[in-house]
């Protein structure tokens, strides 16, 4: 599923669809090297931008190989009970959350930044930080993972 996400707050998140992110998640380690803020519920993802985002949400079968051309690239688990995933910026309305369905379960969450052009549409010209497409790929797991940085990008990357 490919969507654009107004990234408030220079973020977005994925979550079960019976919970709410808090930003407990916002470690001061989450924020300097994993780049996502992992709660019970869901993941938020820190973005480069608060802005339009260019995103997509894929399920695969298993861990797939790394993206060549992605600079940071992060994985923890994303329980989604309800079967239902909602993909939504902190400022969304509920009308304007979007949806996907899996079957109810544990998954792993790789994020793969992959730098790109502005998103389709109307964007912030004004706004400082560069462009990146947040690739999500979720597959099944029977066992819960620590949060793994898979590929560090730059430690200033964002504004």
């Amino acid at each position: 599923m490919h969507l654009v996400v107004h990234a408030d707050q220079r973020q977005f998140s994925l979550r079960d669809s019976a919970s709410r992110l808090d930003g407990s998640g916002w470690t001061p380690l989450a924020v300097e090297s994993h780049r996502i803020g992992v709660e019970p519920g869901g993941i938020a993802i820190a973005t480069a931008r608060s802005d339009l985002v260019e995103s997509s949400v894929t399920l695969v079968p298993s861990a797939t190989s790394l993206a060549s051309d992605a600079e940071h690239v992060v994985e923890a688990d994303l329980p989604v009970p309800s079967g239902r995933l909602v993909i939504s910026g902190p400022a969304d309305y509920p009308s304007q959350e979007k949806f996907f369905s899996v079957l109810p379960g544990l998954y792993r969450a790789r994020v793969s930044y992959v730098p790109a052009e502005p998103p389709p549409g109307t964007w912030n010209e004004h706004e400082f930080g560069e462009h990146y497409r947040y690739v999500v790929q979720l597959w099944p797991v029977a066992e819960p993972s620590d949060v793994e940085v898979l590929r560090q990008g730059a430690m200033v990357w964002d504004g």
